[in-house]
């Protein structure tokens, strides 16, 4: 009996390989260019499983075009790019990859915070094209991190330990999610709740840990803007599209905030040209989870659902749960 079929739409690490090899027959992507729809379309006819990434937008014509379509094993933590209720009704499994990078994000995000706070891409080029002239009082001042008040937008798995990160820098930690926390939980976590526009209001730092969905499309926006400290910075390693990137330029011109650290954008890979042209601004090209036991862990979760998907058993980090009833 012959294997099914599985596409995947770029090159995963070996590790995730390996483990389809053994219940499927590969065909993938290795141009190291993304796929447009109709390229996805034409290149998976004849697949029973696919292995997408993020950026690959599988909705309910494509997954009509794709008929021996079974199981959908994004690479990611996040589904946004898939059309989850176009396929419940078609009766294919959609799972994903949570947990593996929760804390390599967090990592990122920390990382993006201290490097707008502290000016260190700033001035990592300063001293690289030769303007560095000595030391004096003050050059290159930047902000305090450690007992300022830190917001975090979306308390999840990352939400968290971006929280718990805070406790080594002394901050006061407030969050707002759509179910609050109750008190032991918050007590364990040292954070506090808010109302979304107090938190614009009081935080000195804003983390945007929160999914993308109807109700967080452009979260950020002119008036969000408009409530935050003229020197609050704002991180976004969530979803791009929770931030309106053409008002946020600008807030930035208007000096209405005081910077930003962003790993994800609205139109990606395409970024607001605006956003190039600030100091005040780090950009990373989407790298929350570039670490190397993330990457691996995730080409294994995802090929362990998308085998456990096909053959609807004991399918781990299934999104549509309500198929296994």
């Amino acid at each position: 009996m012959s294997k099914p079929l599985i596409y995947i739409t770029s090159e995963i690490p070996e590790k995730g390989l390996e483990i389809l090899k053994k219940e499927f027959k590969i065909k993938s992507n290795n141009s190291g260019k993304s796929l447009s729809k109709n390229e996805l379309i034409s290149e998976a006819k004849k697949a029973d499983a696919i292995l997408p990434l993020l950026s690959d937008e599988i909705d309910s014509k494509v997954m009509d075009e794709l008929e021996n379509l079974k199981v959908i094993a994004n690479y990611a933590v996040g589904y946004n790019n898939i059309d989850v209720k176009a396929a419940t009704k078609r009766n294919i499994i959609v799972t994903n990859t949570p947990d593996v990078l929760t804390e390599t994000t967090a990592d990122l995000t920390w990382g993006l915070l201290l490097a707008v706070a502290r000016r260190i891409v700033e001035t990592d080029k300063i001293l690289r094209n030769g303007k560095f002239e000595g030391w004096a009082p003050k050059l290159l001042l930047g902000n305090e991190v450690n007992h300022k008040t830190l917001g975090i937008i979306g308390l999840g798995r990352i939400g968290k330990a971006v929280a718990k990160r805070a406790q080594g820098f002394n901050m006061k930690v407030l969050y707002n999610k759509r179910n609050r926390l109750d008190e032991k939980k918050e007590e364990s976590l040292n954070v506090e709740y808010r109302e979304f526009e107090k938190i614009l209001k009081e935080a000195d730092y804003i983390s945007i840990n929160t999914p993308l969905n109807e109700s967080t499309y452009h979260l950020f926006s002119t008036k969000e803007f408009s409530l935050m400290k003229d020197d609050s910075i704002l991180i976004n390693t969530g979803r791009g599209p929770i931030i309106n990137e053409k008002e946020l330029v600008k807030a930035l011109k208007n000096k209405e905030i005081g910077g930003a650290g962003l790993d994800v954008y609205e139109n990606e890979p395409e970024v607001e040209e605006g956003l190039l042209k600030f100091e005040n601004v780090v950009l990373t090209p989407h790298i929350g989870s570039a670490t190397y036991r993330a990457r691996n862990k995730m080409a294994e979760l995802a090929a362990k659902g998308a085998i456990a998907g096909y053959k609807r058993e004991n399918v781990p980090n299934i999104v549509n749960k309500e198929l296994l009833k």
